[in-house]
């Protein structure tokens, strides 16, 4: 199963997100993952949805989301075409001489140490999912307390301007 990046804009109002993932849940395709936030325009969101399957999945979902009134346009994001990143919250236990080479693990990954108490760090990391994963395998021996990640978000590189 291939994994699919969508985003969908849509009119800003309350009961959208609940009838976008409604249609996903009866349907029976599962979201991967789902990140909503408002554009520069204030009348209207932007979800990026995550979903595996193949072209005739994503074609089904892409058919059922345009269905939606609310739905203004839907763009396949292509991995080539658009910037891709997420964000991840990590508390790592940290105490003693591991709490350096722990720092200097997150540096070498471009990660912001923002918050440090006596036995733990709490690490935030932006950028690919590739990434991500990365950190998180070489954070895992010392000691994952806590763990949350964003979700995928995209960009097209290009000009074009999806509001």
């Amino acid at each position: 199963m291939e994994k699919y990046v969508l985003s969908v804009l849509v009119e800003n109002h309350a009961g959208v997100l609940s009838r976008v993932s409604g249609l996903f849940s009866r349907r029976g395709y599962n979201i991967d993952s789902l990140t909503v936030c408002e554009t520069a325009d204030p009348e209207c969101s932007r979800m990026t949805i995550v979903v595996r399957g193949d072209e005739y999945i994503l074609e089904q979902i892409e058919k059922q989301l345009s269905k939606l009134v609310e739905v203004i346009s839907i763009e396949h994001c292509n991995p080539s075409e658009t910037t891709q990143r997420e964000m991840a919250l990590i508390k790592v236990k940290a105490s003693g001489e591991k709490r350096a080479v722990i720092i200097e693990t997150c540096n070498i990954f471009r990660a912001h140490i923002v918050d440090v108490s006596e036995n733990s760090l709490i690490v935030e990391a932006t950028g690919s999912e590739d990434k991500i994963s990365s950190l998180i395998r070489l954070l895992e021996p010392y000691g994952i307390l806590e763990l949350l990640k964003s979700g995928l978000t995209a960009m097209d590189r290009g000009e074009k301007v999806m509001q």
